[in-house]
């Protein structure tokens, strides 16, 4: 597989794709589960997709657009909310370098969200200027909101890299995007990267409030004696039920379940959301069960979306999909766009569909062009990690171009569309 050089997603996107291309190329990139083809042509496409078995605008709507009955859409940006973007004002003492810094001064991307007490809390991934102009450590922020689109930003980081026993994998990369899913008893557990400068490693951490969030450690660092420790991972989604505007952890034959990576999604179990399992095949290879296309929208990069979701359909997932350019959109070098798939809801490692194009892509001049110095970030970004419920309507906030957090949103015509209601 020929590489173009991919200059961050952070520095960390470098150096996993490179090392999952590597792997491919040897051989080692994990087991497909087998009979499970990456479905070209991404199941049926009809005309009454985003309410399922109603006569509506919005179904009509995103039958021209290409999402799948068992899909959701369309997606529209919001062009009347905010952009979330680099601020130098804010300051924050660094308890690893004891001095105060300007803490998202740089970048601002990767957004997760969850919804508590009739408010939209947004946490993103902060970037400063401590490396220069290519990258910086990254802390995850928070926003709040009353009406999912106007936005009050907590003034300090709340998951940071601090002297403690995660420092030796955090630091000087830091802690980068975050996924939220609630647990049974009310706590939030989010999944998160922890980059140490060279390896990406998922991680967990738990709240009571969103606010103060534990560390947890490593997520799939203990499993399978200790094999997956410093193995590439990240992009944790947690397979949740929808119950109104919480997701909350669903088991599926006793454990829990977590889709992960970025080169082609891996599956892993818990009985806890912090201590995790990875799957594999009976000759101890991990399971493969999204893998990357070759020549298609997700050739580059097979990512996890926000937590993925049980419907009436299976397991619904919305993945990030990465290729080395896109013809179709007269964009050159690697584009990140955004799909759609469904896996069974009995076996979560069972692809049942998958669609073959994206259903968001970059089209904004903020999407396609970094806002700072070209070698501090990628262009050509849309990406997802947030998908919430929230007054009626679905919405999800995006990564563009590596340098600022925005939302796009689809409205049903009926409230409550079938198709996604548990």
């Amino acid at each position: 597989m020929q590489m173009e050089k991919i200059t961050r997603r952070s520095m960390i996107r470098t150096t996993g794709l490179a090392a999952g291309a590597a792997a491919a190329a040897r051989g080692a990139m994990g087991t497909p589960l087998s009979g499970m083809a990456w479905m070209a042509g991404g199941g049926k496409v009809n005309a009454l997709p985003g309410v399922a078995g109603e006569e509506s605008a919005s179904a009509s709507a995103a039958g021209a657009a290409g999402i799948p009955a068992w899909g959701l859409g369309p997606f529209v940006r919001d062009d009347g909310a905010d952009h979330i973007g680099a601020r130098a004002e804010s300051v924050f003492a660094c308890p690893v370098t004891g001095k105060v810094i300007a803490w998202e001064n740089k970048d601002v991307l990767c957004a997760a969200a969850a919804v508590k007490d009739g408010k939209v809390f947004l946490f993103y991934r902060a970037e400063d200027k401590s490396r220069g102009a290519s990258w910086g450590t990254s802390r995850i922020g928070l926003a709040v909101s009353d009406d999912g689109r106007h936005f009050k930003r907590h003034p300090e980081p709340v998951l940071y890299p601090d002297n403690d026993f995660m420092k030796e994998y955090e630091w000087p990369g830091g802690c980068q995007d975050p996924r939220v899913a609630q647990a049974e008893d009310g706590s939030y557990v989010m999944t998160y990267t922890a980059w140490d400068g060279q390896l990406a490693r998922l991680c967990c951490a738990t709240s009571r409030d969103l606010y103060k969030w534990t560390k947890q450690g490593l997520a799939i660092g203990t499993c399978h004696k200790g094999k997956y420790r410093d193995f590439w991972s990240k992009s944790g989604a947690i397979v949740c039920r929808r119950e109104g505007e919480r997701f909350i952890a669903e088991r599926i034959n006793g454990k829990y379940w977590m889709y992960f990576n970025d080169t082609g999604l891996m599956l892993a179990t818990s009985d806890n959301l912090t201590d995790w399992n990875v799957v594999e095949d009976g000759s101890g290879n991990h399971l493969t069960v999204l893998p990357m296309r070759p020549g298609g929208i997700d050739s580059v990069v097979t990512e996890g979306g926000p937590p993925a979701f049980l419907t009436d359909k299976g397991i619904f997932m919305i993945y990030n999909a990465g290729a080395n350019g896109r013809p179709d959109l007269g964009l050159t070098g690697t584009v990140w766009a955004v799909s759609q798939a469904l896996f069974d809801a009995k076996e979560p490692a069972k692809l049942l569909e998958r669609m073959d194009h994206d259903f968001f892509h970059p089209e904004r001049d903020f999407e396609i062009r970094h806002a700072g110095p070209a070698e501090g970030g990628n262009s050509n970004v849309t990406f997802v990690e947030s998908l919430v419920w929230f007054k009626g309507e679905w919405r999800f906030y995006y990564g563009c171009a590596d340098s600022v957090v925005a939302s796009a949103v689809y409205r049903p015509a009926a409230v409550g569309p079938k198709a996604f209601r548990r």
